[in-house]
């Protein structure tokens, strides 16, 4: 199971190896049933997960009670709410499992302790910083103020795991339309292929 952290730190070029083994020491595994709350909206987010199998989504709820979903992550991807981790505020979001996962997490603790011990994670947290802010980035351009169709298009050829992994409401509720519309939009494109 480690084996997957350490595969996808060493890939990043940033450690040795000893750094890495030393660094997934301190990682626990975890699993989430489908539907389990890595984090609730509400709550302080305590760790970092890192998917071994399975996915999650991540959703905020509004003042109507609508959950507005805004990714969705796989396996080899990291999770957290990082506003909460890193402020040790309540999380604005929920991370819930959409299918049955394992993961590998640490707490803020050990994290802290990591960033202090190797230097170098200071640059993975960047790194990892930063592909956040492009996936909300690429988001808000691609998700937000497109036809329903180009919305559908962009995640059918950009992020096909979305669309063979999550439900037709995820998928909905991610993309901002609702259901009877995509079923429309996903008529209409398999006609198109004809």
């Amino acid at each position: 199971m480690n084996k997957k952290l350490q595969k996808y730190l060493s890939q990043l070029d940033l450690l040795n190896e000893r750094e890495i083994d030393y660094s997934v020491s301190l990682f626990e595994n975890a699993t989430l049933k489908k539907n389990d709350f890595f984090i609730s909206e509400r709550k302080v987010c305590t760790q970092i997960g890192f998917i071994l199998q399975g996915s999650v989504r991540a959703f905020s709820t509004d003042e109507n009670g609508e959950e507005n979903i805004t990714c969705f992550k796989f396996e080899n991807q990291f999770i957290t709410s990082y506003d909460s981790f890193t402020s040790s505020q309540v999380s604005k979001i929920s991370i819930q499992a959409i299918e049955n996962c394992d993961l590998l997490t640490i707490s803020y603790k050990n994290f802290q302790y990591l960033l202090e011990k190797i230097p170098s994670w200071i640059s993975i947290q960047n790194l990892l910083t930063q592909q956040e802010f492009i996936e909300k980035e690429n988001y808000h351009i691609h998700l937000k103020s497109k036809s329903a169709k180009d919305k559908y298009q962009y995640i059918l050829t950009q992020y096909p795991e979305i669309v063979q992994r999550a439900s037709v409401n995820h998928i909905a509720s991610y993309l901002g339309i609702t259901q009877r519309t995509l079923t429309r939009v996903k008529r209409e494109i398999a006609h198109l292929e004809f």
